[in-house]
């Protein structure tokens, strides 16, 4: 068993709920114990052996590229876990353990998605931004109308890709990570509807099974 089974067993246990809102509450710290730390923090702590002091001293942003280091996921999944632990009154294990539960049945074309985008650098993402800023005018004439179809499905990520496109300096590049997000996840509405994808074709790809998949050690931790 390795230390994030244990831990995902633990917040699975009616007293092992992680605290929210923040990675340490120090003030109710204890040594030895968990539970004054959110789940990023226990992962932290726990898996990647960061001290307190760290975990008091580290910025949210740090705290999100270290989680996902230490899982073996993406940026934008160690922020769904962030998220989903401090918005929902469940365990947040699910999103390691059962993630369609939460972002839907296109969870695994999302995970590439977003494990692809961990690896864009600065050029693929001017790349990104170049495409975005060339066709916001289109989309608002031509695109608003398919919105619905895929609003509900994106709330879910909606932080986790926008985070996920942190490297980018360029708000076209970020905006069109959290709306390629989107279509992946409404891809059959839109198709239903008779609609072409809009923003995922600005990363290079013409459906989501063009994506390139995640290694097959995606989330499996050492």
């Amino acid at each position: 068993m390795t230390n994030i089974d244990e831990l995902i067993a633990r917040w699975n246990s009616d007293e092992g709920k992680p605290y929210k809102g923040t990675l340490i509450d120090y003030a109710a710290y204890k040594p030895g114990e968990l539970g004054c730390m959110c789940a990023q923090g226990q992962v932290l702590h726990v898996v990647a052996g960061w001290s307190i002091d760290d975990l008091r001293s580290t910025s949210q942003a740090n705290a999100d590229l270290a989680t996902a280091k230490a899982l073996n996921i993406s940026r934008a999944h160690a922020v769904l876990l962030r998220n989903i632990n401090d918005s929902a009154d469940g365990a947040p294990s699910i999103v390691l353990t059962d993630p369609g539960k939460v972002i839907g049945d296109q969870w695994s074309k999302l995970l590439d998605f977003w494990h692809y985008m961990d690896g864009l650098d600065s050029d693929g993402w001017q790349k990104v931004a170049a495409a975005g800023a060339a066709a916001w005018d289109a989309w608002a004439a031509a695109g608003a109308a398919a919105w619905d179809a895929w609003a509900a499905a994106r709330a879910a990520t909606e932080a986790a890709a926008w985070a996920a496109a942190w490297a980018a300096a360029w708000p076209a590049a970020r905006a069109a990570a959290w709306d390629a997000a989107g279509e992946i996840q409404g891809a059959s509405v839109l198709a239903a509807q008779g609609r072409a994808l809009f923003f995922l074709p600005m990363f290079g790809f013409a459906s989501p099974d063009a994506i390139p998949a995640r290694p097959a050690d995606y989330g499996v931790v050492a």
